[in-house]
């Protein structure tokens, strides 16, 4: 009978001990990855409690801010003024649905869970916890201007200054209203064209003739080429085993690379690069932020790397078999997001160093003083100065007489870059540029789908209009 009793309270206490292991394990060394799991909504209904910080457009307009839920004074639900006009880059954040964007990515700073001793002082004086208000860099008559050039077609654009990396405007079309997230969220999962999807950095897309400027980066600033080398840009030519053509077969003869990049002619810059070689081409890509996802203050896994993919969605190493020619412009498997696009003007405009590009300028405590400031942070130095210069020259002429003759502005230098990519029967419409040429404030990236037109007709209108407006 003993033998009974204590083999029974040795499992009693041994089960007790697999229950405070699991407990103790979830509470302390799982407790993020367990509030962080959208199936757990204690996190989501105990936040409902605290009064959300605000977050602001750089001129101060409230972005997303509270009201009351219910009849209960005491619990909160989150509102979003402007609608659709900032749903993606803001995002939302429903007990029901979770959070996405800035509002997932600041959630700690948005609930004010980095000031919890000073939480507890305020609720022993029967003061409600409060959150931290995000100002952004984001500029509401840019996206406004952004989202009325699009006219409804779908794309994306992202502008951003050269010199700090702070985003200025981040359009995907079509949008959403995040106030619409509680109720039509599963209609607008199953809506045509993906309106939840923020193609600005979740979208691949081949990139067009707007990777040549990638490719005469490598060319230039490796030493092997200058913009006034000479190359054979005859049409057809063989390029990786297989024939390339120009667009329309035009046969162009040796040109210059300065030439080549305002003509966008295929056959030069394919030509480049086999000469370069893929190892430096892979080099230069990894300068600007290819092969990773992008350093932007946005939740990793609502991003994707821009690069070479294969047909199981996996990035491709230098060491991968990569017809190099083609992806030098912009064809082969090569998938980019606008983001990573507009990075490439913004290094250039930037004497070759590429700032780390964020949303969120500083954080703001409840009375107004400045908790944290992002200070711009160098991301990389993709280029020499020297080779930026001429390859601001290079895009200035695509500009002034080449194919991008759309985006002009009066009595303001532009350098941009074209690009047309062909799916299938469509085209995918690029324009990448920076401006003003001697003193860069903006650079932009603008990817229009499925369209008849070409980059300089569709992209580079669009461009235009927004570079206007922040240019003002």
């Amino acid at each position: 009978m003993n033998t009974r009793i204590r083999n029974l309270f040795g499992l009693v206490v041994l089960l007790f001990a697999v229950l405070i292991g699991f407990t103790s394990y979830w509470s302390v060394f799982d407790a993020d990855q367990l509030e962080a799991n959208p199936a757990n909504k204690r996190p989501l209904l105990e936040e409902q409690q605290i009064r959300r910080g605000l977050i602001l457009a750089a001129d101060g307009t409230v972005l997303a801010r509270n009201r009351g839920a219910g009849n209960s004074p005491r619990f909160y639900e989150r509102v979003y003024p402007p609608g659709t006009l900032f749903g993606h880059p803001v995002g939302y954040s429903f007990v029901e649905r979770g959070r996405v964007g800035l509002e997932r990515e600041y959630n700690d700073d948005l609930t004010g869970k980095h000031q919890e001793f000073e939480t507890i002082f305020d609720e022993l004086r029967g003061r409600e916890r409060e959150g931290d208000d995000l100002v952004t860099t984001l500029d509401p008559g840019a996206q406004r201007t952004a989202i009325d050039a699009l006219a409804g077609r779908t794309g994306a654009i992202v502008a951003l200054e050269p010199s700090t990396g702070r985003v200025r405007t981040m359009v995907s079309v079509p949008g959403y209203d995040p106030n619409s997230i509680p109720n039509r969220f599963s209609d607008l999962r199953r809506a045509p064209r993906s309106p939840l999807l923020n193609r600005t950095v979740q979208s691949g897309y081949p990139p067009g003739s707007t990777f040549k400027v990638v490719t005469a980066t490598a060319a230039i600033d490796s030493g092997r080429f200058t913009p006034q080398s000479f190359v054979d840009g005859k049409s057809p030519k063989e390029i990786g085993g297989v024939p390339l053509t120009n667009f329309g077969g035009k046969d162009f003869g040796r040109i210059t690379l300065t030439d080549a990049l305002t003509n966008s002619v295929n056959t030069v810059w394919a030509t480049v690069a086999e000469r370069v070689g893929k190892r430096t081409m892979y080099d230069y890509m990894r300068r600007y932020g290819f092969n990773r996802k992008p350093l932007l203050d946005m939740p990793r896994d609502e991003m994707r790397a821009s690069g070479v993919y294969d047909r199981n969605a996996d990035l491709l190493r230098v060491s991968d078999a990569v017809d190099i020619g083609r992806v030098a412009i912009g064809q082969e498997r090569l998938q980019v997001t606008p983001l990573q696009m507009a990075l490439v003007p913004a290094a250039i405009a930037n004497g070759g160093s590429l700032m780390r590009p964020h949303i969120v300028r500083d954080i703001r405590d409840r009375d107004g003083r400045v908790v944290r400031r992002e200070k711009p942070s160098e991301q990389s130095e993709v280029m020499k100065p020297g080779t930026a210069g001429a390859l601001a020259q290079m895009m200035s002429n695509v500009v002034e007489e080449g194919t991008g003759t759309a985006a002009a502005l009066e009595g303001i230098d532009v350098a941009g870059k074209t690009g047309t990519a062909e799916v299938g029967t469509v085209n995918q419409a690029w324009f990448i540029a920076f401006a003003p040429v001697q003193r860069p404030r903006v650079a932009i990236a603008v990817t229009v789908e499925r369209t008849a037109g070409q980059g300089g007709t569709v992209a580079a209108p669009i461009a235009k209009q927004v570079m206007q407006e922040l240019l003002r």
